[in-house]
């Protein structure tokens, strides 16, 4: 008996070390499980273009339908301070790519042009700016961008792809280099450098009808000048109108052109279906690089003029072509993520949605809206210092990791995402410049209480318009602005008659003393204080200028990438699939890798 009792004993402490053993076992497979859940992420960024944040269903629309969208903020967590560097799609970009002002590398203006025009110019970014997909490329990241880039292509040859895609640490690309303009619609009338365009046109016809007269009068014999003479200056008045209409009167066959890589695959691109190959390419580039870690920026064409919508979205939405073009990106986004979901990456996977600046106000088809809605906000696109030029959607998602639904009202910007996800990647931000972007991480986990940002400042072009001051210890947020647009017509909200609003001269209004809001208790910034409302007035103006003044300090010249040179076309840099100028083909193949 005393053998079996002993036996007894020994079995069940047997059982209760296996027990132990197999808790312990459970408790490191968690961790692992965790662990790895947290380690260097897969990482899905989807930028629109042009995107009011009053157009989706989760910052307010309930007449719009994103339910894909705003599933997206319902599983994860939704910034409503969100900030745009920029209120332009080519130097908002440069700040989201590099965590820094566009204008540190030279890619905002002083003046005249504030984005990109050509794919044959030689402006872009630099290649001494460092992109979060070159970083992440570093830490062993296959990296990929899928969509618009507006960054520029050429330098020196049109085959150098100096600031191509593939030259600022993505692996693959495919999609539009440039962007979507109405001269890429045969049938809308053309938009870019409209002004210049009528200007040349109404000055190759005065020359004309000046040759006319010049023959008419010889023929009549009213005037005694050579038949040479009148040749030379009748082919000098050819000589400028093929010029200038060598570019201008073919913007859609030199800009409006998709690439895989450094080859260029249509030329000029089928608008109809940019939106299936586009969806195509993101969801074979998950699907190839779906055992990670990659990186994938997916940079949408929609919602951008023309609103080219496919049929099945068309006459859907309650706000016309716009509202469809909403409705068919946020099926677009649906499909990107279904595709995360189908190959079991949605909890290792670190997905954010955002629009590049604010919705387009002065786009119009006469009486027709063709611009986004930026919900209470002032402003739109091109207006650096009203709301509505650069809050954005901000939603972030990882399931495990952030909390599901939360809402967080604190200041953040674009930037920030530079190092975000430099810091899940395990990498490092550049020591040797200055990085303008915070680590969102603290804020998104819950482990910080306010933004990184006590002070943020709103350029346009090169110009300073306004600068806000998280005052975290009363919790209030104050707006200076030092210069505002001027409307047209008076009192309108936009500058109509116009592509978007300018950044200086006559067209903007500079306020001695300056304008202040309390965003905390007036987001439509409908009610500037009065300087005589007493010392609060005077003391947030005067905290603000202080930090304007160190921040000044922070500035360094740099290359002007958007100067007339730079953004002027160039035959010799034009992307072309063919003989140039002959550029033509249509090379539908598969998605292949680098």
């Amino acid at each position: 008996m005393a053998l079996t009792a002993r036996r007894r004993r020994a079995a069940h402490a047997a059982r209760n070390s296996l027990n132990v053993l197999l808790i312990m076992c459970l408790l490191l497979k968690t961790c692992e499980l965790k662990s790895a859940n947290t380690s260097k992420p897969n990482i899905l960024l989807i930028m629109a273009d042009d995107l009011g944040i009053g157009d989706l269903g989760c910052y307010g629309n309930d007449t719009l339908r994103t339910p894909n969208i705003d599933r997206l903020a319902e599983e994860g967590v939704r910034l409503t301070q969100h900030l745009a560097a920029a209120p332009l799609c080519t130097p908002s970009r440069a700040a989201f790519l590099t965590g820094r002002h566009a204008f540190r590398s030279g890619m905002d203006a002083a003046d005249g042009y504030r984005a990109l025009q050509w794919n044959a110019g030689s402006g872009g970014l630099p290649q001494n700016e460092t992109t979060f997909a070159r970083i992440l490329q570093r830490q062993g990241y296959s990296t990929g961008l899928i969509g618009k880039w507006h960054q520029g292509v050429n330098c020196a040859s049109r085959n150098d792809h100096c600031h191509h895609p593939l030259h600022h640490g993505f692996d693959y690309f495919y999609g539009m280099p440039f962007t979507l303009v109405n001269d890429c619609h045969p049938d809308r009338p053309p938009a870019l450098d409209a002004g210049l365009r009528a200007k040349l046109w109404l000055s190759t016809q005065i020359m004309a009808l000046g040759v006319l007269t010049i023959v008419a009068g010889k023929a009549c014999r009213l005037i005694s000048v050579s038949w040479r003479l009148v040749l030379s200056v009748a082919t000098l008045v050819l000589l400028f109108f093929t010029s200038w209409y060598a570019s201008f009167g073919f913007v859609r066959r030199w800009n409006c052109i998709l690439m895989r890589n450094h080859e260029v695959t249509e030329q000029p691109m089928v608008l109809e279906r940019a939106a299936s190959l586009v969806l195509k390419e993101a969801v074979s580039f998950l699907a190839r690089n779906k055992h990670g870690p990659f990186l994938l920026f997916v940079s949408l064409l929609h919602v951008h003029v023309p609103l080219v919508t496919t049929e099945r979205f068309l006459g859907k939405s309650q706000h016309g072509l716009y509202g469809d073009n909403v409705e068919e990106m946020d099926w677009l986004v649906g499909e990107i993520l279904s595709a995360v979901e189908t190959h079991g990456l949605k909890n290792t996977t670190l997905t954010y949605f955002t629009s590049d600046h604010g919705g387009h106000l002065e786009a119009r088809d006469g009486h027709v809206q063709l611009g986004g809605w930026n919900g209470i906000y002032r402003g739109g696109k091109g207006m650096a210092g009203w709301e509505g030029g650069i809050r954005v959607p901000g939603i972030f998602r990882w399931p495990g990791v952030l909390p599901a639904g939360r809402v967080i009202h604190e200041p953040t910007s674009l930037m920030d995402v530079f190092p975000t996800v430099v810091q899940l990647a395990g990498g490092q931000v550049p020591q040797d410049r200055v990085i303008d972007g915070r680590s969102l991480l603290p804020l998104l986990r819950g482990d910080a209480e306010h933004s990184a940002h006590e002070f943020l400042f709103h350029y346009c072009g090169q110009y300073l318009h306004a600068a806000r001051w998280h005052d975290k210890d009363s919790g209030r947020l104050w707006k200076v602005h030092y210069t505002t647009p001027r409307f047209h017509p008076e009192g309108a909200g936009a500058c109509h008659g116009r592509s978007v609003c300018p950044c200086s001269g006559a067209g903007v209004t500079h306020h001695d003393p300056p304008l202040l809001f309390d965003l905390s208790e007036d987001p439509s910034e409908a009610r500037p204080l009065s300087p005589d409302a007493g010392p609060l007035y005077h003391e947030a103006v005067a905290r603000v200028g202080r930090a304007v003044r160190q921040h000044r300090r922070s500035l360094r010249p740099a290359p002007e990438q958007l100067s007339f040179w730079n953004v002027a076309w160039k035959p010799w840099l034009q992307p072309c699939c063919g003989p140039f100028p002959f550029c033509a083909c249509s090379r539908d193949a598969d998605p292949r890798e680098t």
